[in-house]
């Protein structure tokens, strides 16, 4: 039989002269498609022609609103019906808010941060073995958001992980950095844990019981996107990530402590949302704007990025597992206010968000009742 044979006397694995070949021209190609990453390159002198947007779509940033009030909630306040009372504001007002004093370990936070620059510094060829374009992936380094489909590039490089159940991906994670493992996987058990505090506050809120949102979602999905912005030759053309709004439940962010780049929209105008020291940003996903039948927003939000300094944040997405079905429950809609939105699966809306530009209006709007 033609394939791999190992000799007696030596713990290495040799290979047919056709599966070597195959394996090395593999190699090449993942290399080859691995060269379009940005954090493989140490110095951008100018921006290529496919991240330039036409002026109409340009991030104007001397418009952005530097100095906003955005809301922040102390989550260790031992008052909790006026921890209900901001988180229920916040959502309904602006669709998210900063949260401190939230249990997640300082230490890990840090750490967490560390792995993630430490990841992209990666030497080239140990990043393109782990670099894909295909979406569906479950573990994949790629750049941009999906560069099969859309017309701009984004100043992006991304590292796309499933981390939930943990014991099913984390084999699968990187092996490099040595520490990646442990780090991410702790990190991501505190996470988990706030996101499902945090559902329980915006259930009350609601004046639903406090496990109303964990229990409809059903076994939720976790997601990770470690987020890579280089610096950028020319920040005023370009995005880190363009205007878009999250399909998901809930987005847990953590941001870059010392350069700013998030920004959402709220009437009309981009608020810059400055980083917090040992802070999370919270933002509502598609599902519960839904789910609260229009009470609570999901927010318009972009990346932009920086000439002086490359950026990392790291956001976790909790999930509604894919049979969850999506419908405001009675007490909402029990007052003569009827369902914005109709009934759904997250899986169909999952799969029409993926099938659109990034960038295009508001997917909930096709739900429309």
């Amino acid at each position: 039989m033609v394939g791999y044979f190992v000799r007696p006397s030596s713990p290495y694995l040799s290979l047919s002269p056709t599966r070597s070949s195959c394996l090395s021209y593999a190699l090449r190609r993942a290399s080859s498609m691995a060269d379009q990453l940005l954090s493989t390159v140490t110095h951008h002198g100018s921006l290529p022609e496919t991240y330039v947007r036409p002026e109409s779509q340009r991030p104007r940033l001397n418009e952005v609103l530097r100095d906003a009030d955005v809301p922040t909630i102390d989550l260790g306040s031992p008052d909790l019906s006026q921890t209900v009372a901001q988180v229920a504001d916040a959502c309904s007002t602006y669709g998210f808010f900063q949260v401190v004093n939230h249990g997640v370990p300082i230490e890990l936070m840090l750490k967490m941060m560390a792995v993630a620059l430490e990841f992209f510094r990666l030497p080239s060829e140990e990043k393109a073995k782990l670099y894909s374009d295909d979406p569906a992936k479950k573990m994949r380094l790629s750049t941009s958001f999906n560069i099969r489909k859309e017309k701009f590039r984004n100043w992006r490089d991304y590292l796309r992980l499933h981390c939930y159940p943990l014991e099913e991906f984390v084999p699968g994670w990187p092996s490099n950095p040595s520490s990646f493992k442990e780090v991410v996987s702790s990190y991501c058990r505190e996470v988990r844990q706030l996101g499902f505090r945090l559902l329980g506050l915006i259930s009350i809120g609601l004046g639903l019981e406090e496990d109303y949102m964990a229990t409809v979602l059903g076994e939720q999905e976790q997601h990770m996107a470690v987020n890579y912005y280089p610096k950028c030759p020319a920040p005023e053309l370009t995005y880190g990530l363009q205007a878009h709004t999250d399909p998901n439940a809930l987005t847990l962010l953590l941001q870059d402590p010392d350069v700013a780049g998030l920004q959402v929209r709220k009437d009309g105008k981009w608020i810059a949302v400055n980083p917090q020291p040992n802070a999370f940003v919270v933002n509502i996903g598609d599902q519960l704007q839904a789910l609260s039948n229009g009470r609570y927003r999901s927010v318009w939000h972009r990346a932009v990025v920086n000439a002086d300094k490359e950026r990392i944040s790291v956001a976790s997405f909790l999930c509604p597992c894919n049979n969850a079905i999506i419908s405001p429950p009675e007490k909402l809609v029990a007052d003569g206010s009827p369902a914005m939105y109709r009934s759904y699966t997250y899986d169909e809306y999952y799969k029409k968000f993926w099938s659109r530009n990034l960038d295009d209006e508001h997917c909930l709007q096709l739900f429309r009742s």
